[in-house]
C-alpha cells in the first residue's frame, strides 16, 4: 500500500507539486523515500491523487501528480453534537473510531452538567487527519468551534433535516433510535454528558425540532453512546 498524506493545498490538477514541511520530513526523513517513489495525496475535501517524487528534500519535497480525482460526499451525512468528557483520551478515542466510520461534523458542546475545559481544536484536528488516513478516506470531518447547546440549537436547521436528541429520562417519551431513523437524510445527533442532559435542556432541545431517542436499556459512557449513534447511521444507510 502506497504512503498517504494530507495536503490541504492541493489543488485539481495534475504537474508539479510541492509537499507541505511535515510531509516532506516525514518522506524523506521517517519512510527514506527517493526519488521515483509513488504516494497518495488528499486534501480532505474530496480530492485523491498519485504521486510521485521527483526532488527529495527534508523540507521541500517536490512531487509530480499524476492523476486526480474529485470524489463525490456521500449523499446522507452524519453529524454529532456531543458533551466532551474530563478525561481527554476517550474524546480522542471517540473522534478516532468516528472518523475511520465516515462522521462529517463534530459539534462540541457545552452543557449545565458537562465539562467546561477549554478543547484543544490543533491536536483534536490531527486526530482526525490521522484517523482519515488509516482508513484510506478522502474527506476529513469538520470539527466545529464549542459552543453553548443554546447556541448549537439556533444553527442546528441549516445542515440536517433529521436531527435527534438522546437522553436518559425513561418517564419521557423517547423512541427506540434503530427505528427513528430515515435512511438517506443528513442527520444530527445530540449526547449528552456522563451526568445526562438537565430537563431544560430536553425541553429546549425537543422545541428545537430534535426528536428524543434511545439507545436501548443499557447505559452508554458518552463516548460509547456517540460511536453507536454513528454505527447505527452507517447500518441504516451504507450497509
Amino acid at each position: 500500500m502506497l504512503p498517504y498524506f494530507y495536503q490541504q493545498q492541493l489543488e485539481e490538477k495534475t504537474g508539479a507539486f510541492q509537499l507541505d514541511e511535515e510531509a516532506s520530513h516525514h518522506c524523506t526523513q521517517v519512510l527514506r523515500m527517493k526519488e521515483g517513489a509513488e504516494l497518495l495525496l488528499t486534501n480532505g475535501s474530496g480530492l485523491s491523487a498519485t504521486a510521485r517524487i521527483i526532488s527529495a528534500s527534508r523540507k521541500r519535497t517536490q512531487v509530480e501528480v499524476q492523476t486526480i480525482e474529485k470524489v463525490a460526499a456521500t449523499a446522507a451525512q452524519f453529524g454529532l453534537a456531543i458533551a466532551f468528557t474530563k478525561n481527554k483520551s476517550r474524546n480522542e478515542w471517540l473522534l478516532e473510531k468516528s472518523t475511520e466510520m465516515g462522521i462529517s461534523h463534530i459539534f462540541p458542546v457545552f452543557t449545565k452538567r458537562g465539562e467546561k475545559d477549554k478543547i484543544n481544536p490543533e491536536r483534536l484536528n490531527n486526530i482526525l487527519v490521522s484517523a482519515m488516513l488509516q482508513s484510506q478516506q478522502v474527506y476529513l470531518p469538520q470539527l466545529h468551534e464549542a459552543q453553548p447547546l443554546a447556541k448549537l440549537l439556533v444553527a442546528s436547521d441549516t445542515i440536517f433535516p433529521q436531527k435527534f436528541i438522546a437522553h436518559c429520562e425513561s418517564e419521557q417519551e423517547r423512541n427506540p433510535y434503530w427505528n427513528a431513523l430515515e435512511t438517506g437524510k443528513s442527520t444530527l445527533v445530540l449526547v449528552g454528558p456522563e451526568g445526562d442532559f438537565t430537563g431544560e435542556e430536553i425541553t429546549m432541545s425537543l422545541a428545537a425540532g430534535f426528536k428524543a431517542v434511545s439507545f436501548g436499556n443499557n447505559r452508554l459512557r458518552t463516548e460509547t453512546a456517540g460511536l453507536y449513534a454513528c454505527t447505527v447511521f452507517n447500518a441504516k444507510n451504507y450497509g
